[in-house]
């Protein structure tokens, strides 16, 4: 349609005659005179609106349903975040008695040996210094840490200071393949160099190349002139293999560290080196050895080993041959038998 007068006015009716419509349809409530239409077109468009409401339905629920999923899944959160709370709380009581116990085992081991030290916690592993077997502790300068002091915990040695910032400190591990420390066996007193192993046994080479060795056999620090880096008498571990002596002029053998290196956490750095060596004193109890159980053997005549069942009586016997068991009679031993009592 051309855009005319006449198509202009023929709008502008359109418009008035439908505003008219619908105050007389408000006006007429039940009784409007174009209910009968309003009716007709309800039957002609229903099913049309109620296809599309169908095909719009599933969408709206997917959407209702996300939502809900949305509810669902922060309660789900919330749970989780109080749930792995209280796993803390509870994880965290247990550090805490694993801390006390460490602690107090370090210092019963300090007063042992009468070393002064100050505690810390391990706060980094050794991938932040490099390739070397070292921890970060929460003790430095500001502490009265000093580079070269023995660090040890609640089993024995873990190594020394080699770093020291204001609040931090670097400790090379002993059982970094770089470590060395002088060692003294158990009693015999020999002396030996340790070096680290990594994941494995120490290398300790005896000074001494007929020192009579075995498994079990303990050792400790010999300690250093003035004390540093290592201070005399912690432990350090056990012998688990003796090489066979060659003739060299030292012989070698293998040590199984106290400190567990991969679960260190609360150490103490020896601040205070003791007045006297401490020498064996600090060497963790020995296990009991568990008695050897005997062997009670009870020799029983007769069959199957019943002490009241009569010998077999087809059991061949050797001619002369008597049962050890029974009574030598007087008949057999070359002398006359006596006559019986008679019964008075």
């Amino acid at each position: 349609m051309r855009d005319t007068r006449e198509s202009r006015l023929l709008l502008v009716l359109l418009i008035a005659i439908a505003f008219a419509l619908i105050t007389v349809d408000i006006r007429g409530g039940e009784d409007s005179p174009v209910d009968g239409a309003r009716r007709g077109a309800a039957a002609v468009f229903g099913p049309v609106e109620d296809g599309v409401s169908s095909a719009v339905d599933p969408v709206g629920n997917a959407v209702g349903a996300v939502k809900d999923s949305g509810a669902s899944e922060d309660r789900i959160a919330d749970l989780e975040r109080e749930n792995a709370a209280l796993k803390a709380k509870l994880g965290s009581d247990d550090r805490n008695r694993s801390r006390v116990r460490q602690l107090d085992g370090m210092l019963k081991k300090a007063g042992a040996g009468q070393y002064g030290i100050k505690g810390a916690e391990v706060i980094g592993i050794g991938a932040a210094q490099g390739f070397s077997w070292t921890v970060t502790i929460d003790a430095g300068s500001g502490d009265g840490i000093k580079r070269d002091m023995t660090v040890l915990n609640a089993d024995g040695l873990v190594g020394r200071v080699t770093t020291v910032g204001p609040g931090t400190s670097t400790v090379l591990l002993a059982n970094d393949p770089d470590f060395t420390v002088g060692t003294r066996l158990e009693k015999s007193d020999e002396l030996g160099f340790a070096s680290g192993g990594g994941n494995g046994p120490m290398r300790v080479q005896l000074l001494n190349s007929k020192a009579k060795v075995k498994k079990g056999d303990r050792m400790v620090t010999f300690g250093s002139q003035g004390d540093k880096p290592f201070v005399p008498g912690v432990p350090v571990g056990r012998i688990t293999r003796v090489d066979p002596s060659g003739g060299d002029l030292t012989r070698t053998v293998y040590v199984e560290p106290y400190a567990g290196f991969s679960r260190l956490d609360v150490v103490g750095v020896v601040v205070t080196a003791p007045r006297t060596d401490p020498r064996d004193t600090v060497l963790p109890d020995k296990p009991e050895a568990k008695p050897t159980p005997t062997v009670t053997v009870t020799a029983t005549p007769g069959q199957d080993g019943d002490p009241d069942a009569p010998e077999g009586p087809n059991e061949p016997q050797e001619q002369g041959a008597r049962d050890p068991a029974r009574p030598v009679e007087p008949e057999q031993a070359g002398q006359p038998a006596e006559p019986a009592e008679q019964e008075q």
